[in-house]
């Protein structure tokens, strides 16, 4: 009786363990299975948040390790980026109160008088006197005066945007800005363009002949279509003379492309605002400047072809421009300084990056 009374116990007890082992084992693989298909994400999330913290807050590219940085950097490229509109917002706030590009980016026939004295941008002592035939062709006013532009495309002409096939994507912007009379074409840099810089040292080193044969320019700048061309006229002295032949050799031929002249005094207080904030260089960049002007200006600021370094994401051997074989003039911009200062607004999603190859629309 003893012994049957222990079988019983035994068995019982067996058929509590099996019933349990089956509930648990229900239970932990129905988790286990939801647990394993959200860790992933999970995971990327917590990643690209650590990455959008550490490049927020870069101040300098002296210490980095080009290696892991660009590595980091091409996981951060892969994140979701959502604009921020508060950090937007602040950055217009801050840009129109310290340089005010909606009202002064450009000396026109509104914001410059006949006689007026124009000082230069890098310069205490040089003035120029604004005359009447000079001031009879700058523009009236601002062509986007009285309201703001959408999605901008400010395009650069880092050699990054060779084969990255983001022509169509540039396009699809309401304003594109592009620099020193860059080449364009459908597939990697698109066609469209508003605005153009020219730069006065183009003119000097590229169209000696320019006042015997304004041709050869006027057939460049007709490419643009009817996109406005500005020029540092008043950065220095040397670049007056250039600008000013410029503007009286276009302006019977193409009155439709209106070229325009950059405020020094703009310039000057949009170079102290960067000081202030730790970015000592001789000059900004007229890419850098024009994001600036950007950021005031547009809702959505995207910036295509700034990339400072000589390899790209991959470690891939990358051309300065993407059109030529010029080297990077280093003593006079800070390039790779500048760049800091765009992924931390990258970052912060006051404008959008684009380094990587584009897709489709």
């Amino acid at each position: 009786m003893a012994l049957s009374f222990l079988r019983w116990i035994f068995g019982l007890l067996m058929l509590l363990v099996v019933s349990h082992s089956v509930c648990v084992i229900f239970y932990y693989t129905a988790d286990t299975h939801s647990s394993r298909e959200a860790m992933p994400d999970t995971l990327q999330q917590l990643r690209c948040a650590k990455l959008r913290r550490k490049f927020s807050v870069i101040t300098s590219v002296k210490r980095l390790n080009m290696e892991s940085f660009t590595e980091e950097l091409d996981d951060f490229l892969k994140c979701p980026q959502k604009p921020n509109t508060t950090e937007q917002e602040l950055n217009r706030m801050k840009l129109q109160l310290c340089c005010n590009a909606t009202g002064s980016i450009f000396l026109t026939k509104r914001n410059t008088a006949v006689n007026q004295t124009i000082p230069y941008e890098t310069s205490t002592k040089s003035t120029y006197t604004m005359n009447a035939a000079i001031h009879n062709m700058l523009p009236e006013d601002f062509p986007w005066s009285g309201r703001r532009l959408g999605r901008c495309a400010v395009v650069g002409s880092g050699g990054i945007l060779k084969n990255s096939s983001c022509g169509r994507e540039i396009d699809s912007a309401d304003f594109v800005i592009r620099f020193n009379l860059a080449s364009i074409n459908d597939s990697d840099v698109g066609l469209k363009t508003d605005l153009v810089t020219i730069n006065p040292s183009q003119i000097q080193r590229e169209y000696k002949n320019m006042v015997q044969d304004p041709d050869p320019l006027v057939e460049r700048v007709s490419v643009y279509g009817n996109a406005s061309l500005a020029m540092a006229a008043f950065a220095y002295t040397f670049c007056t003379g250039k600008s000013m032949t410029t503007l009286k050799a276009l302006h019977p031929v193409r009155p439709q492309q209106p070229v325009v002249f950059f405020s020094p005094l703009y310039l000057r207080t949009l170079d102290r605002f960067w000081k202030g904030r730790g970015l000592k260089s001789i000059r900004l960049s007229s890419g850098f400047m024009l994001i600036n002007t950007a950021l005031e200006l547009c809702e959505h600021v995207h910036v295509y072809g700034f990339w400072p370094f000589g390899t790209d994401l991959k470690d891939n051997p990358v051309p300065y421009h993407y059109y030529d074989a010029l080297s990077p003039h280093r003593y006079m911009h800070k390039m790779p300084e500048e760049f800091v200062r765009l992924l931390q607004l990258h970052s912060q999603g006051a404008l959008t990056l684009h380094l990587r190859p584009c897709v489709d629309l």
